[in-house]
């Protein structure tokens, strides 16, 4: 298990990790989701003892990590897969590890052969692609064969059946009852792996909270109705007291109600259904309604189709001057001036 405590993290007057406090529990998968600049990295580097904290603290299996003999016998972590020596063989980049933990030998080949490397055991990491870079970093955080294992975007560089690959490892080794923690922007992938979830904005804990109910409660669910005899439906609909909201092509969206009961209904006044079919919110939308307030970084459409503008402050008032012409409708890429 791992366990955060108040743990605050500033560099100069920003604060970087804002009091978290949160438990990682064994036997799941427990995704850790925030905006760029949330502060996920530097919170998994203080879990590691990579980085100092302002205060908190953070407990491995109730100890600092600092306290720990044989630490990648207690925690394996990937968290840059560019950290190995390039001018070592995967092997040997691994051997090393082994034996500077009192890793058996052994161990080596078996997490090659578990990452899929063994053909590529003795050839130089620096020849690596981006995707087999990760399966090292991947083989290194299981050499110990800890009981915790930190993620951090593990899916980065593979290719889809690495993808499939990392998401089956993760849920086996968490059906094993080990303590699985990963971070990744792939939301897609993240609500096919996590079952619990960490979501952090500016430093600050958003949410702690299963999957379901993270989508359940920052999203919306409703049931899309079709019906040759549109009026009608209406009709029983309004008399259920079930409001029906019309959303083009003559969809009727309902919220409320389960598309059983209204299945029911349509078929006990003997009505027509084209479509009957819950709508429930996707992860990334649910990420997206809870962390709206907490992005660092916005992208704006407002010069959607206009190159930026030259280097050079000499540049600068010409651009503006041509910009509104083409915000106006005047002038522009693509229009006479």
């Amino acid at each position: 298990m791992i366990e955060l405590d108040g743990l605050t993290k500033r560099f100069g007057n920003k604060i970087a990790v804002d009091h978290l406090s949160f438990q990682v529990r064994p036997g799941m998968v427990t995704g850790f989701l925030g905006p760029n600049g949330a502060g996920k990295s530097t919170t998994m580097r203080m879990m590691l003892d990579l980085d100092n904290p302002t205060s908190g603290s953070v407990r491995i299996d109730g100890k600092h990590y600092r306290e720990l003999s044989e630490p990648l016998k207690h925690i394996g972590a990937l968290l840059d897969a560019k950290s190995m020596h390039g001018g070592r063989s995967a092997y040997n980049n691994l051997l090393c590890l082994a034996q500077s933990n009192r890793i058996p030998e052994s161990r080596v080949p078996e997490v090659l052969d578990t990452v899929g490397l063994t053909a590529v055991a003795k050839k130089k990491s620096k020849s690596f692609s981006l995707g087999m870079g990760q399966r090292l970093g991947i083989a290194a955080a299981l050499l110990g064969d800890p009981e915790i294992l930190m993620f951090d975007e593990p899916v980065n560089g593979l290719d889809p059946e690495g993808i499939h690959w990392i998401r089956n490892l993760m849920k086996t080794l968490a059906a094993e009852g080990r303590t699985i923690f990963v971070s990744s922007h792939l939301m897609s992938e993240m609500a096919l792996t996590a079952e619990h979830l960490i979501v952090i904005g500016q430093g600050r804990l958003l949410a702690d909270t299963s999957m379901a109910d993270f989508i359940h409660q920052n999203s919306r669910s409703y049931v899309r109705m079709r019906s040759p005899q549109q009026e009608r439906l209406r009709d029983v609909l309004h008399e259920a007291g079930i409001v029906a909201v019309e959303s083009g092509s003559g969809v009727l969206e309902i919220d409320g109600s389960t598309s059983e009961q209204l299945g029911e209904l349509a078929a006990q006044h003997q009505i027509v259904l084209h479509e009957l079919s819950s709508q429930r919110a996707s992860l990334e939308e649910a990420f997206m309604q809870m962390t709206a307030d907490s992005v660092e970084y916005h992208a704006h459409a407002d010069h959607a189709g206009w190159p930026p503008p030259p280097a050079g402050p000499q540049w600068g008032e010409q651009w503006n001057q041509q910009h509104d012409s083409f915000t106006s409708g005047t002038s522009g890429p693509g229009k006479g001036a």
